[in-house]
Parts: structure tokens; C-alpha cells; sequence
């Protein structure tokens, strides 16, 4: 008797082989959201645009099993079947839909939002002393609203959050309204660019708002007033940052501007957003310590959030990137050249576990400072080879030409030949696809 081997289901990602959906493509959100800071509780109704890339009988959206679905329509009908289970919401339609239909699906859903549990640690929807953030790198979006929670499915948003009056609500995008009643305030986000999942938060605490620059890019900042004295130090040098940026790297890619959220809890990481970063309390200290995360914060709005990686593997083009954005704005604003740094951390990987290949860390090791330092010496090597006016050059082309797409590293190694009068093979070969770290200064 011969035993049939049991198909196993699809993978979009390995890194993260349960997220991710098949047989459409999402192009809108939009989130119409009541939570209610004191008992943690979150109701809401989720319309998505999308199409359908197959003949579609049943699909899935990825949504945690924190919160319950009471409705679910597609195209104004109910379906055949709806259930939840293993942080997947399963629709079965009526009929099946051809490849290329248009569906909006509309959930209403509500529950206790808690984080998802992940090789990373918790992520997600977490509560504050008084408050809420959305921390949603990897997989965390799923942890408040249905979706397609993978980087590589890009959307346009619309969010609207009711809260208690007291608090501030911070979300994507523009705040295009805002109307209180009955002791609850209503906001309303508009975020036109194509956005990950993963980048989409909401932060909600006792906040206040003040205009960081008058010209050029947007920017503001969202914190408690009793940390407003410190943060006018340690943050004083963002505009600078930004003007830098925008020179070295091409023009910033969000119109609604650059928001930064200090949340009264202490953080362990700052994290990033679509055009919003996070910090905490504990990143104002009055010294400027932290200087170098914001740095790194700001550069993840042109690496990872607008250019973003299409595969969890490919995380190298987000976080060695910013990390080098940190020695870009160090050898700008009179601290040591990026040469220096990449000596010093050259140095200190030296010292560590080489068993790990840049392109492919392997979900484990994703977010292990090794991508992060070595990231950033692919790229210091890179402009040692081909000379600072091409590398800038290459690196502008970069967010231009991929502005609010994906991508993979081929796309950046084959971006970068155009660049350089010799192969560069040996060096992606090293650096990339290598485990042993290649010497800083190759004979």
C-alpha cells in the first residue's frame, strides 16, 4: 500500500509561515474603531478594498483570536460561512468570484485586543499605564483589524478611531477631522500612500502636540507635557536630520509630514511607523543618549517603509540602511565618520558568531544586531567601491525608483551595477551570501 504524502498548505513567507493570505489583493482599508481606554475594550467595523487574483470560493484574512467576528458581508452579501480559528478569520462565499472581481468585505468585530505572542516577543496592540501603542513589526497589525499582515501587501488607509476626550488619538497619515460629543472624541487619519500592515498604528495616551519645524517636511511631536523640556533638547537636532536625509537620500515620501509619539511608559526600542516613530520615556533623558535612534528611526521612513522588503529575509535593506543613516548623520554633524564606526563595529563582529548570511538570516536571527552592523558595512564597503557621488546617487535612484513598492536584494544589487565600472560579485558574494566576515580593507 502506498502512503499518500499529505500536501502541506502554501507558504507566503517562511520567516512566518502562518501569516499571510492567498487569492487577492487588498488596495484599501477602512477602520471605523470605539475603544474605550479604561476596561480595554475595542469594537469596530473593518471595509476592505480588493481583487480578487483567482477564481475565489473561500480566503482567509490573518485576525487574533483576541477578538470575535458578529458580521461578516462581501459585496453587500453575507457569505456561505464565516469562522475564526488559529488567529485567521475563514470566509466561505455563496458563489465562487472570477479571477479579477472586485470584493469588499466588510467585519464588524470587537474584544479585548491583547499582543500577539511571537519568536520575537509580544507584538502589536499593548496597553499603556494609561493608553495604548501599536507596536505591529512583524505580524502585529492582526492584533486590532482583519488583513492581509504581510509586508509585501500594500494599502491605502482610512482610519477612524473614538476614544474617551481626555486622550489623544495618533493613527497613519493626516488628521482630517476631529468632533467631540458626549464626552468621547472622534479622529479621523487619512493615509493615501501604499503602507504595510506592519507600519500602521495607533497610539493613544495623554498627549500633547507641538510643531517641530516651519519649513520643508512636516514635523511634530506628540508626548506628555512633563517630558516636553527634555525633548526639546534630545529631539533638537531632527530638523537637521531631516534636511540631511532628504539630501542624501531623495525627497521624504510621506505628504502628511513626520509625527513623533513619546509615550509616558518606558520603551525597550524606539520603533517605526508610516511617518511616525515611537519612542520612550525613557529615550528623553536631557543628554541627547539617544540621538542615534532617532537618526535610525527617521531613515526607516525612505528604507523599510516607504521601499519595504518583500520577504522577511530581505530585512537587511531596512535596518542596515538605517543603522548606516546613523553613521551618515554622525560623520554630518561632528561626531566620528562613518569610517570610523564601521572599524569599530567591524571590530566587534569580528568577536562574534559568524554563522549568520546577511540575505537570509533566518527568522531567528531577523532582528539580531549582526544584520543591523553588517547591513551597514555592506553599504560602507559598497561606497568605498564606487566612490561617494555614485553611491548617493545609487541610493536616491533607490527610493525613487522603488518609492512605496517592494523589493527583494536583487533588486538592490542590480540597481547598485549600473553604478560601478567593475563586478561587483565578489563583494555581494562576501558580504551577502558569506557567513565568515570579510576583512574592512581587502588586499
Amino acid at each position: 500500500m502506498t502512503k499518500v504524502k499529505k500536501k502541506s498548505a502554501p507558504v507566503i513567507d517562511p520567516y512566518l509561515p502562518a501569516v499571510g493570505n492567498f487569492g487577492y489583493r487588498v488596495s484599501r482599508y477602512e477602520l471605523e474603531l470605539q475603544y474605550k481606554v479604561t476596561i480595554n475594550r475595542l469594537t469596530g467595523t473593518a471595509t476592505i478594498t480588493a481583487v480578487t487574483l483567482a477564481a475565489l470560493r473561500s480566503f482567509t484574512l490573518d485576525l487574533s483570536d483576541a477578538l470575535s467576528v458578529s458580521k461578516v458581508t462581501v459585496n453587500g452579501a453575507r457569505p456561505h460561512q464565516f469562522r475564526t480559528a488559529g488567529d485567521k478569520l475563514h470566509i466561505t462565499l455563496r458563489d465562487t468570484l472570477p479571477a479579477g472581481a472586485a470584493m469588499t468585505i466588510v467585519v464588524r468585530y470587537g474584544g479585548t485586543p491583547r499582543p500577539i505572542r511571537s519568536l520575537w516577543g509580544d507584538v502589536g496592540f499593548e496597553e499603556l499605564t494609561e493608553g495604548v501603542l501599536v507596536a505591529g513589526q512583524p505580524n502585529g497589525a492582526m492584533s486590532w483589524f482583519p488583513c492581509d499582515d504581510h509586508p509585501a501587501a500594500k494599502a491605502s488607509y482610512r482610519i477612524q478611531v473614538t476614544a474617551e476626550s481626555p486622550y489623544r488619538v495618533v493613527a497613519n497619515g493626516e488628521l482630517v477631522s476631529r468632533r467631540a460629543r458626549a464626552g468621547m472624541t472622534t479622529w479621523v487619519y487619512e493615509l493615501p500612500e501604499p503602507t504595510s500592515t506592519y507600519l500602521v498604528t495607533l497610539q493613544i495616551g495623554m498627549y500633547g502636540r507641538h510643531r517641530m519645524s516651519k519649513n520643508g517636511v512636516p514635523m511634530h511631536a506628540v508626548l506628555p507635557d512633563r517630558l516636553r523640556e527634555k525633548f526639546e533638547y534630545d529631539f533638537a537636532r531632527q530638523p537637521l536630520m531631516m534636511k540631511l536625509f532628504v539630501k542624501l537620500f531623495g525627497e521624504y515620501p510621506i505628504a502628511s509630514g513626520y509625527t513623533v509619539v513619546v509615550t509616558d511608559d518606558d520603551l525597550e526600542i524606539p520603533l517605526e511607523a508610516q511617518g511616525i516613530s515611537i519612542f520612550g520615556a525613557n529615550h528623553c533623558d536631557g543628554e541627547r543618549s539617544c540621538e542615534r535612534l532617532i537618526a535610525h528611526e527617521l531613515a526607516h521612513q525612505w528604507f523599510g517603509n516607504s521601499v519595504t522588503a518583500q520577504r522577511w529575509r530581505h530585512i537587511w535593506l531596512h535596518e542596515g540602511f538605517a543603522c548606516y543613516a546613523e553613521w551618515l548623520w554622525s560623520e554630518n554633524s561632528g561626531g566620528r565618520s562613518a569610517d570610523q564606526w564601521a572599524r569599530h563595529y567591524h571590530q566587534r563582529l569580528a568577536q562574534a558568531p559568524q554563522d549568520l548570511v546577511l540575505a537570509d538570516p533566518g527568522p531567528a536571527d531577523m532582528f539580531d544586531d549582526r544584520v543591523y552592523k553588517r547591513g551597514a558595512l555592506t553599504l560602507h564597503v559598497l561606497r568605498r567601491k564606487i566612490g561617494d557621488e555614485s553611491f548617493f546617487a545609487l541610493l536616491r535612484n533607490w527610493t525613487d525608483r522603488y518609492r512605496h513598492a517592494t523589493v527583494v536584494t536583487d533588486d538592490f544589487t542590480g540597481l547598485a551595477s549600473h553604478y560601478s565600472d567593475e563586478s561587483l560579485r565578489p563583494l555581494w558574494e562576501a558580504w551577502l551570501y558569506s557567513t565568515a566576515l570579510p576583512p574592512l580593507d581587502p588586499s
